[in-house]
């Protein structure tokens, strides 16, 4: 069996999904705004993305910032710290378990073929599905720690 879009009952699986996440030592509203805010090394550029209204708008943002040097090398690891914190809430915890076995994606439309699959006309089923991954590995990991 597989997820493979991040909505309706699986939201919480999305880095849209707002739930505090204390990251660097900072609260972000959600996991999606810690992830932007990592992209920079300028603390301005940081708290600005922090702040952002909605997880879109910290996207926006973070697409729009000169990202550190080593970004490339280290996102998925801050992903999965990130996701790690998420996760770590006791109620998130319970749901990503109960996703048991099945497979993970993070179905698209708008061509993300990094951290997820895009299922558009042009590009249909292609992608790395990134955090799909990552959110699997996170899951066998809780499982293994119970």
């Amino acid at each position: 069996m597989k997820i493979d879009r991040f909505d309706n009952a699986w939201f919480f699986l999305s880095n849209f999904f707002m739930t505090d996440i204390v990251y660097d030592g900072r609260v972000y509203p959600s996991s999606e705004h810690a992830f932007q805010a990592a992209k920079s090394d300028d603390p301005r550029i940081k708290e600005t993305i922090r702040q952002a209204k909605t997880p879109g708008k910290s996207k926006q943002l973070g697409r729009e910032c000169k990202c550190r040097s080593d970004w490339d090398c280290v996102k998925e690891d801050i992903m999965l710290d990130i996701l790690r914190l998420k996760f770590g809430e006791p109620i998130l915890r319970k749901l990503l378990l109960s996703t048991r076995t099945y497979e993970l994606i993070e179905g698209n439309y708008w061509h993300d073929n990094y951290w997820g699959v895009c299922a558009c006309d042009a590009c249909p089923g292609a992608g790395r599905n990134a955090l799909g991954e990552l959110l699997m590995k996170l899951r066998y990991e809780l499982r293994e720690s119970s």
